[in-house]
């Protein structure tokens, strides 16, 4: 058993658990019944691995179980935004800027520049728009940094 270390706090995993995790990275079947066909290449029942799942989630072990989708591919564009937010204000701002269906992976750094979170629209104008509400509704300074060169890293963590 490993003791897998999330933000504030841990959890414990099994061999299944284990074995979950390390299947489901880089090869979630896209089926119509994929924690069934899951199941059977892992030798488990598929209600025992929804319910692991299940938990995983809850522990924050697992944050999504979803499709990466290319917002260029689609049409879109997307950019990544820094924001300079006052410390005593940070709760508050990161809630204006998660009411943005369009905005995903938020997260805090501990730079002047402390909010960081990706936009992902239809169009540049609607970006644009975004970006100058976020500015009005918080009074924060808001950093468009848009890609200039994209690298794309597949990323598998082997938990053992």
């Amino acid at each position: 058993m490993i003791i897998l270390s999330t933000s504030n706090s841990k959890i414990s995993l099994d061999e299944i658990d284990k074995k979950i995790l390390n299947s489901i990275q880089l090869d979630f079947p896209l089926v119509h019944r994929p924690f069934l066909q899951l199941a059977e290449r892992l030798g488990l029942k598929e209600e025992e691995v929804i319910e692991r799942i299940k938990r995983l989630q809850a522990e924050k072990a697992i944050r999504r179980i979803g499709p990466i989708i290319s917002t260029k591919k689609t049409g879109g564009v997307s950019t990544l935004v820094a924001l300079k937010a006052p410390a005593d204000r940070v709760d508050e701002v990161a809630q204006i800027i998660n009411g943005y269906d369009e905005v995903s992976h938020n997260y805090l750094r501990p730079a002047e520049f402390n909010i960081w979170f990706t936009l992902s629209v239809e169009s540049e104008d609607r970006m644009h728009e975004i970006l100058k509400e976020i500015g009005e509704r918080t009074g924060c300074k808001v950093m468009n940094l848009p890609t200039k060169r994209l690298f794309k890293i597949g990323v598998k963590f082997n938990i053992r």
